[in-house]
């Protein structure tokens, strides 16, 4: 493993093939008015040239301009001539190290880096990407920025060595791709691509809306509706089954260096492969995620919870995409290096909160239902419209469904919460993780003697929520989890609301 040398270095010269193209693919806009007004004006060579000289000739700036380094604290990124852009992070703020090689990358054997410093800035701008480096370059530069050689120099080790495979895809996996969002997403995407080309071809002034207003109406609702429904059933099925494989091909999960001082390594991709890596010292806990779907697939997923990491990186967290169960369970387990946070029984949070689960269900069902009879009865909607009395059966079946799901444990040095019913969530967190606590109750959870516990992780947003739990128990909970903690601010009067309490830092 070389040492890092201070110096500012180049990407590798292979972008010159790249950025040209990209800024070209960017300009494409442009180029067509271009065309278009050199058409015009007589002067087609002359303007053409133009169009194509001043997005390569960016293209190559972009690379003559664009420097990294790495020291022995920081790594640096610098880009930009008459706007000179200078990004620099400590070693210890890097939370993810992400590998992604586009069909071009991978062609030329470059990839792109990026860095996950758990930044709050949505703008790709103040990302720190190295875009590109040889594969082999950017697998050294990944594990110097996570200290993997100096985690295999405490083992005794060398950095040649096989990765310890804790999971590899398998193409049954594709079956649980219908029980996702996913399918509704790029179809919804689909859509409305579709109907912007239409309508910028002026497809729909020349529809015959009449025309096809006269041929429905000779249609069988009985017929058309189930067909189309299927239809929609078989066309959401395939992009859902497409996005799965493209994302989730050759996935892998392998875990380098010693136990507890190495690293997570997750590859996955089938166009764009990407591979990230997360450092075992900033993994504080697991989340199993259920949507209603994957549990009736009996399917789940499973992603890490690691301290300092941004919303907006939360696809760098994931272990496992939709698979059995079973294997989401395994491989939580191999993370948080035991079983029990998972398989241990939960504790209730008592009558009131399983009232409150079944009065947030109900009331509002209710209203909906009495206001759409008011407007029945008074001829302002058709009659077939009280068909949304089925609502209150539902809302009986999900109330009851999130209260069986509710419920909490500290079991082996972890803080474990489940709740949710349309989108069910298992989450194990280290207390050696929690930096504060919050305790936060609105007016109704006041007057249930119900609280929200939340347990929040270092230099980021990501927390685990007890959801309507009693107060004693919360409080109690907080401080056998970390007694040091929590017992400063219980000293004095007693505990009488949520707001004693606020944040335990």
């Amino acid at each position: 493993m070389s040492e890092p040398s201070g110096e500012w270095q180049r990407l590798d010269p292979r972008m010159l093939l790249v950025l040209p193209v990209r800024e070209l693919v960017r300009f494409l806009p442009v180029l067509l008015a271009i065309f278009v007004a050199g058409t015009a004006s007589g002067r087609t060579d002359w303007w053409h040239g133009l169009g194509i000289a001043i997005p390569v000739g960016l293209g190559l700036l972009r690379y003559l301009t664009t420097f990294f380094r790495i020291t022995a604290t920081r790594v640096e990124l610098r880009r930009g001539l008459l706007n000179r852009h200078l990004l620099s992070t400590p070693l210890d703020r890097v939370r993810t190290v992400d590998l992604t090689a586009s069909p071009t990358h991978r062609v030329l054997g470059l990839t792109t880096v990026r860095i996950g410093t758990g930044t709050a800035s949505t703008d790709d701008e103040d990302h720190l990407d190295l875009d590109g480096l040889p594969v082999e370059r950017a697998r050294e530069l990944r594990a110097e920025l996570l200290h993997l050689a100096t985690a295999d120099a405490a083992a005794g080790t060398t950095p040649e060595r096989d990765d310890r495979l804790v999971v590899r895809f398998d193409p049954a996996w594709v079956r649980f791709a219908p029980f996702t969002s996913t399918g509704l997403a790029l179809a919804a995407g689909a859509v409305g691509v579709a109907v912007q080309a239409v309508n910028t071809l002026g497809g729909f002034q020349r529809l015959d809306t009449q025309g096809l207003a006269e041929d429905a109406s000779g249609w069988s609702v009985w017929l058309a509706l189930p067909l189309a429904l299927v239809g929609l059933l078989v066309v959401v099925t395939a992009l859902a089954v497409g996005g799965y494989v493209v994302t989730n091909w050759a996935f892998s999960l392998t875990h380098a260096g010693p136990e507890g001082h190495g690293a997570w390594h997750l590859r996955r991709g089938l166009l764009t492969t990407r591979e990230t890596s997360l450092d075992d010292e900033r993994v504080s806990g697991v989340r199993l995620a259920q949507p209603l779907g994957l549990r009736v697939a009996r399917g789940a997923r499973v992603s890490a919870i690691v301290t300092g990491l941004d919303r907006e990186e939360s696809g760098s967290a994931l272990l496992a995409p939709p698979c059995p169960r079973a294997v989401a369970t395994d491989v939580a387990a191999e993370v948080l290096r035991t079983d029990a946070p998972l398989s241990a029984a939960l504790v209730d949070h008592g009558p009131a909160a399983r009232r409150r689960r079944y009065t947030r269900a109900l009331v509002p069902t209710a209203v909906v239902v009495a206001a759409v009879a008011v407007l029945v009865g008074l001829d302002l909607l058709p009659g077939w419209w009280l068909v949304v009395v089925v609502l209150l059966p539902a809302a009986v079946l999900l109330a009851g469904d999130r209260a069986a799901a509710l419920g909490h444990a500290l079991v082996d040095g972890h803080l474990v919460a489940r709740s949710g019913s349309l989108d069910r969530r298992h989450e194990a967190l280290a207390t050696r993780g929690v930096i504060g606590w919050n305790l936060r109750a609105s007016w109704f959870q006041r007057r249930a003697g119900l609280t929200t516990l939340v347990a929040t992780t270092a230099g980021g947003p990501q927390a685990v929520t007890v959801l309507d739990v009693p107060l004693d128990v919360a409080v109690a909970l907080a401080h056998d989890a970390q007694p040091d903690l929590v017992s400063q601010f219980l000293d004095g009067p007693p505990l009488v609301s949520p707001e004693t309490i606020a944040t335990a830092t």
